[in-house]
């Protein structure tokens, strides 16, 4: 059975169609060149809207049976920027590291990832990892992060994620 991973588009005007989402398929695309093992997108194109971000949460890690959630957008100081506040709303365990090591990287780039509030939390079996909604800034977030997912998904009963070692070297110890 293919992993089942959602990707989450958080955009008025993208949910509109005053532009087209170029956020979706980016996450598509670095995901298409990091796993290596059998996986299937499930994708949502949404307003910034926090119940409807809370229920296609909800919907995509309980009923889908996504084992990753990756959202793009939402994230900035703007007032309609409410994903971070939705994914803590529906995650059993918030993993900051994840966020942190975001802007870290982001920084490197530009002054303005220390606006960003991204995050990630464990709802069930799910991993979510919120990400920035530029194409640019969203691979290089998830090839920051990447190396962590597969044993994090391990360790909340997953499936089991491999990657190609030449994009990303999935980390897992060692066993004794």
């Amino acid at each position: 059975m293919n992993a089942r991973i959602g990707i989450v588009t958080v955009s008025d005007r993208a949910s509109r169609g005053v532009y087209e989402d170029r956020s979706g398929p980016a996450i598509l695309a670095c995901l298409t060149e990091i796993l290596s093992c059998a996986w299937e997108p499930v994708s949502r194109l949404i307003p910034d809207e926090q119940p409807l971000i809370e229920l296609n949460l909800q919907e995509l890690c309980d009923g889908e049976g996504c084992c990753l959630v990756v959202t793009t957008g939402g994230t900035g100081p703007a007032r309609r920027d409410v994903t971070p506040e939705a994914t803590e709303a529906v995650c059993d365990k918030m993993m900051p590291g994840f966020g942190e090591l975001m802007r870290q990287v982001s920084l490197k780039s530009v002054p303005t990832a220390i606006l960003s509030r991204q995050t990630a939390g464990i709802r069930g079996k799910t991993l979510i990892i919120n990400l920035p909604g530029k194409p640019a800034a969203i691979r290089e977030c998830l090839l920051a992060v990447f190396p962590a997912v597969p044993y994090c998904i391990d360790l909340i009963e997953g499936p089991y994620l491999t990657t190609h070692e030449a994009v990303v070297k999935a980390f897992r110890p060692k066993t004794s």
